[in-house]
């Protein structure tokens, strides 16, 4: 097992993964933070997080036999951090949160764990093994820490102190008896950087964050209005968040990915709100084609942008393309160009 855990460890790095590391099941700790993070309901609409219950910190009951999980690590910042600093509330330009910019994640990693888990057949036979990549009820930075990749700092991400935040976790779960690797520790120290800067004030402690007041949750899991009292601090984020990174002292190290896979699309990295907000359904679906991006689909994208453009600088250009959903037939879209129109007056009225 050892010789094999030394050979899945290269083929890790041949496949274009960082780092990888192996841990056991017992997450009895993770359990309970789980336990009380949904006791105190911070995980909002997301049903699926207490439907799932404790199989996300019981391995063997999501799959029977599982014995170890093997963590792998992506890297994905697809350029430096300075540049997606300066989008950071810019008052003509959208903010995509930086891993929703090239290639859905999923999609590649899950691909790579797949390889990882074929080339392990080659060398011992058949074996039990299953692929996860943020798509069943896995607590993956807590495995991820576990085996070795970082700690879980205080903005809930994982953190690896040679390289920052960013990058994405997927896991192989197995009933090999590999070696395990010796869990990581935090280095978070009295730094309160994240909780600071956070727009919404969604970090309500350390290591505890209130999805219900995340720009990530209420610009992609929330499916219902945006409440009001958030919406001037979303600024021009109108996919996901990225502040507690950007601004985490251990990101001092991060260096933009070489993965091709991860490369801006469409200009999305520097995109303009009116031209985004103008896409048509068509081509919307073409522009996100292969992209995270499609999950929250057309409605909550022109959503999310009507609120940008209710925060952008007062334009007739700015006006003129928020009037033309006015009599959309999503009420969910018009109530938001309707809020949008309001933080325009006078010049909307005007119009």
């Amino acid at each position: 097992m050892s010789a094999l855990k030394n050979s899945i460890v290269d083929w890790c790095t041949e496949l274009g993964f960082q780092r990888c590391g192996v841990s056991d099941v017992n997450l009895e700790q993770a359990e309970d933070r789980l336990t009380e993070w949904l006791a105190r309901r911070f995980h909002g609409s997301m049903d699926y997080m207490e439907r799932h219950g404790i199989k996300r910190s019981r391995p063997q009951q999501l799959v029977p036999g599982t014995l170890r999980i093997i963590s792998v690590r992506m890297d994905y910042l697809p350029e430096p951090q300075d540049d997606a600093k300066a989008l950071l509330d810019h008052d003509t330009r959208a903010y995509i949160s930086r891993y929703a910019l090239g290639r859905d994640y999923h999609k590649v990693m899950k691909g790579r764990l797949r390889s990882l888990a074929r080339r392990i057949e080659a060398r011992i036979g058949p074996f039990g093994y299953r692929v996860f990549v943020d798509s069943a009820p896995v607590l993956e930075k807590a495995v991820a820490e576990k085996s070795g990749l970082g700690w879980v700092g205080k903005h809930t991400n994982l953190i690896d102190r040679d390289t920052g935040s960013w990058f994405f976790l997927g896991e192989l779960y197995t009933d090999l008896p590999l070696p395990t690797d010796e869990a990581e520790v935090s280095h978070c120290g009295t730094c309160t950087a994240c909780i600071d800067v956070c727009p919404t004030d969604a970090i309500v402690a350390p290591y505890s964050l209130d999805a219900r007041r995340c720009i990530s949750y209420l610009t992609i899991e929330n499916k219902g209005p945006i409440p009001v009292e958030f919406r001037e601090a979303i600024g021009n984020r109108i996919y996901g968040c990225d502040d507690c990174q950007l601004f985490c002292p251990w990101n001092k190290f991060a260096q933009p990915t070489s993965e091709g896979d991860f490369a801006p699309r469409h200009g999305l990295n520097d995109a303009d709100l009116t031209e985004l907000f103008l896409w048509n359904k068509q081509t919307w679906l073409e522009k996100t084609e292969g992209s995270a991006i499609r999950r929250i689909g057309h409605e909550r994208w022109l959503r999310n942008i009507a609120v940008a453009l209710g925060n952008a600088k007062t334009s007739n250009k700015v006006v003129s393309a928020l009037r033309t959903r006015l009599n959309d037939d999503s009420p969910l879209l018009v109530e938001h160009v309707q809020w949008a129109l309001r933080r325009h007056e006078p010049i909307a009225t005007e119009q």
